[in-house]
């Protein structure tokens, strides 16, 4: 016998209902086709199951091919990770077959393609080189990117573009073409740099100047603001592996580009990432589209595994 004075509630009024009348959300149809040895990834994409990212994934792989189809911007913004993971050679691919318009950096990104393109390698090991303060002493990188910046104020150009052309005078032949930065220079592809002063490494060179380093990224903010304007009627925003500063970048770009007369409406919006963060999940797949103006997607996963498969279906399913 209990001692407790509460007994168990009586369930045997309860009412039921058949299945068959209550129906669900999930049916049979939406389900997985496993893979058949020799398939391609068209008959992959169209084995997902049609529930949550696997629509996901075939939605974005379809804006984008209609955005090139229709001529619309195709702009990808992208962390330092993306560029560190190896992935500039299928970015370079996409772009070369119009499936990027155009590129938004923030900084790491940036320096990680001057690197690969100046020395084939980068990334130091932070934890080995912080205790006696050489972290981020690398004296070409901060030389040549403050030197780039430098050509970038007094010539009136952007980051992004002035990056690209120190590249072409100081690239390996080797290693060029491992360098988004100097593969878009060379098309004209605009690549804006969105930089914030003191989180990257050439800030430390006593090369560092800020009214040059000011100049540049701001130039590259209303330049992107330009470009974020031709997302209207069809256009694409990928935001790839940035957390913070090109979410934020975005939503006052989309601002900007209203409060000077654009609806800019009917566009899709895409972040992919590891996690799905507090900012772009805000600032790039739901606020840009408030009242209705187009469509934001989420992708979560390796970089180094989402973005090569995303590119094979566009290669295979929009040629």
């Amino acid at each position: 016998m209990s001692r407790y004075v509460e007994r168990p509630l009586d369930f045997s009024g309860l009412e039921t209902v058949s299945i068959h009348d209550r129906g669900g959300k999930v049916n049979v149809e939406a389900f997985a086709t496993p893979h058949a040895k020799g398939g391609d990834v068209i008959a992959f994409l169209a084995g997902l199951p049609h529930i949550l990212a696997g629509d996901s994934l075939r939605a974005v792989v379809e804006a984008i091919i209609r955005a090139r189809e229709n001529k619309r911007a195709i702009i990808w913004g992208l962390g330092g990770h993306v560029i560190k993971c190896g992935l500039a050679p299928i970015l370079i691919d996409l772009m070369q077959r119009g499936f990027a318009t155009a590129f938004a950096m923030n900084g790491a990104a940036a320096i990680h393609d001057f690197e690969i393109a100046i020395a084939g390698a980068t990334s130091e090991d932070v934890e080995a080189v912080l205790p006696d303060g050489r972290f981020g002493g690398a004296e070409e990188t901060g030389r040549e990117m403050n030197a780039a910046l430098d050509y970038a104020f007094h010539h009136e150009i952007g980051a992004g573009e002035a990056y690209g052309l120190r590249l072409v005078q100081l690239a390996r032949p080797e290693f060029r073409k491992f360098s988004l930065l100097h593969a878009a220079y060379q098309s004209a592809t605009p690549v804006t740099v969105h930089i914030a002063v003191g989180t990257d490494t050439p800030h430390t060179h006593p090369a560092a100047v800020g009214a040059n380093i000011g100049a540049a990224t701001h130039h590259d903010f209303r330049l992107f603001a330009s470009l974020v304007q031709q997302l209207e009627g069809g256009g694409v925003y990928i935001n790839l592996g940035s957390a913070v500063v090109l979410p934020e970048v975005f939503l006052k770009v989309v601002s900007v580009v209203r409060n000077l007369g654009a609806t800019l409406s009917d566009f899709t919006t895409v972040n992919i990432d590891f996690l799905q963060h507090y900012r772009p999940k805000m600032n790039v797949v739901q606020r840009p589209h408030a009242g209705g103006s187009g469509q934001g997607y989420s992708l979560t996963g390796h970089h180094e595994i989402l973005l090569p498969l995303i590119a094979a279906a566009l290669v295979e399913c929009g040629e």
